[in-house]
């Protein structure tokens, strides 16, 4: 069995440093503690985690709440929140809450018992608001990063896109390809991104002289299923619409079956766009024009504003605004 002096001789370092490192890794440069834990795991060395973490009080545990854990576009944000996380010596912590407000408090509540030192929450929801927690935190804020689904006038470090930009960008490309009629597949009525989304899309048509009918949105929950069910409504209306404007891509995929199963050519008949460029989106039939979002880097960037918060090296609340890119592919066309 390997100890801890082996561990200081492969890493070139003291003893005292690898227990430092271990124990307090805010006081070692992240050079010196990437050498300590490429040691440790070199060495085999098995620490005593529990006096580590009894000692300094941290676990190394990020909470990461995730609303719909089999969502594509999550699974990328998690990549990069692991990738992150895991070169500055953190564990992830998955939550799969399903968009349940009391799942999410009581995952919180594991940074008030001292079994996680963070989380990470990837919709609008404050599960430490109206807690009680707070004072015992730096600032009198848990440590908490927002990403990807936003609060309004959020308190805490966020990540986001910005989605009213991005929405109007989609609907400004269909609105050049001739579409005078766009319908809209929407998410949740109470996501912010939904709202924001649905604002873009207005802008557009405001900008091009096109009366909005708010007859061509469809409610939608951001799964195949519910595009499906939506494209449905919409091509089978007496005037349907000449394209259709899905806020993310399971449901641009899902309406697409749809719209073939009725018997239509897509984008010869009508024209379909998506949100996020999943990995499914280029191999799709045909493929998808959509919005693409860099999901690693939302990932990786709530991960480091959260680090930076647990060792003292983040000042104040950071919002970080993500770029986004308009790729066309085949599933949109001119109208005809």
């Amino acid at each position: 069995m390997s100890n801890i002096r082996t561990v200081a001789r492969l890493a070139g370092v003291s003893v005292a440093t690898v227990s430092r490192a271990l124990a307090k890794p805010d006081l070692v440069s992240p050079r010196t503690r990437k050498k300590v834990l490429a040691a440790v795991e070199a060495a085999g060395y098995k620490p005593n985690l529990m006096a580590v973490q009894f000692r300094s009080r941290r676990t190394r545990n990020l909470v990461v709440l995730v609303p719909v854990i089999a969502n594509p576009f999550f699974s990328r944000v998690i990549t990069g929140i692991q990738g992150c996380a895991r070169e500055a010596g953190y564990q992830v912590l998955l939550c799969n809450t399903q968009g349940r407000e009391e799942t999410e408090r009581e995952y919180a509540r594991m940074v008030q018992n001292f079994q996680a030192d963070g989380v990470i929450q990837l919709r609008a929801f404050d599960p430490f608001a109206d807690s009680g927690v707070g004072s015992d935190f730096p600032g009198g804020l848990p440590p908490l990063v927002n990403a990807c689904e936003v609060m309004d006038d959020c308190r805490y470090p966020s990540v986001k896109l910005d989605n009213r930009a991005a929405a109007r960008a989609m609907t400004d490309h269909l609105v050049r390809l001739g579409h005078r009629r766009i319908g809209v597949i929407k998410g949740p009525q109470r996501s912010p991104l939904t709202r924001d989304r649905i604002a873009g899309y207005r802008d557009a048509l405001d900008a091009a002289g096109i009366i909005y009918d708010e007859t061509l949105l469809c409610p939608g929950d951001f799964t195949l299923q519910s595009g499906h069910r939506a494209a449905g409504t919409l091509i089978t209306r007496d005037n349907p619409p000449s394209a259709i404007f899905c806020e993310n891509d399971e449901m641009a995929i899902g309406a697409i079956q749809r719209i073939k199963q009725g018997g239509l050519r897509v984008p010869k008949d009508i024209s379909v766009a998506g949100f996020d460029d999943i990995a499914f989106a280029s191999y799709s039939d045909p493929p998808l024009t959509t919005i693409a979002q860099p999901a690693e880097e939302f990932g990786a960037t709530a991960a480091r504003l959260l680090i930076d918060q647990l060792e003292g090296r983040q000042q104040g609340v950071t919002h970080s605004v993500l770029p986004y890119d308009l790729v066309v592919r085949d599933s949109t066309g001119p109208v005809r």
